[in-house]
């Protein structure tokens, strides 16, 4: 009598999960623009699904701060600030500061090598006008850093902020002029973890993020990020 209960709340996660991705992703890829409406009955409507698993995906979503819900006005795609890039930067600061001195005695120095090479080659894609292998290399050696801890509630951490990180790229930030600095620093970070100098690593990669985050705010203060 209680298997089908529990089956059904499976599936209704299931589904609450497949909708949290979609929405994600059109937020963060710029198909829903900032201050958009959100309309939790057209989104049941369009994916036939009732409105119990489509509210669990928008809490996320708030929980996220990439919409918010205003009383007698509706659901809305947010509008990133400069506080919103403060926060963000200064919490990759802090799980990120950890997670390089862990990493650098953890990760396997053919990882760390692959990890350097790509990042060579992104910028020299970048030089050609070629700019997604950067963000997939500086997606990439953040996300390997983190995960080379092992430390499953740094890596939960992370995760949270990723989609917020990658929808103010889309949105402006990181823009060409910003590679060769960030590239720097990536390479000063792997060269000291090849180095298993954890010390110098940490420090590389506090200084990397305290740029991202002043270059971050310089771009939306310019108006280069649009929201």
């Amino acid at each position: 009598m209680t298997v089908e209960p529990a089956r059904a709340a499976l599936m209704v996660e299931s589904i609450a999960d497949q909708l949290y991705r979609i929405l994600c992703e059109r937020i963060t890829s710029g198909a829903f623009a900032p201050g958009s409406r959100l309309d939790p009955q057209a989104v049941a409507a369009e994916f036939g699904v009732s409105r119990t698993p489509v509210r669990d995906a928008l809490a996320r979503l708030e929980h996220d701060r990439l919409i918010e819900t205003r009383p007698r006005s509706g659901t809305f795609v947010a509008r990133p600030g400069l506080t919103d890039v403060h926060e963000v930067c200064q919490l990759r600061k802090g799980i990120e500061w950890v997670a390089t001195g862990l990493a650098t005695g953890r990760m396997p120095e053919s990882q760390i090598a692959e990890l350097r090479a790509e990042a060579v080659e992104a910028l020299a894609a970048a030089d050609t006008g070629d700019y997604e292998p950067f963000f997939a290399s500086d997606m990439r050696l953040h996300r390997e850093i983190v995960a080379a801890t092992g430390n499953e509630r740094l890596i939960a951490a992370r995760a949270s902020v990723e989609p917020f990180v990658q929808w103010l790229r889309i949105l402006g930030a990181t823009g060409p002029h910003r590679l060769a600095g960030s590239t720097h620093r990536h390479l000063q970070i792997l060269d000291a973890m090849a180095a298993r100098d954890a010390a110098g690593a940490r420090d590389a990669a506090a200084v990397h993020l305290d740029e991202v985050e002043e270059w971050t705010a310089a771009d939306m203060d310019s108006h280069a990020i649009t929201t």
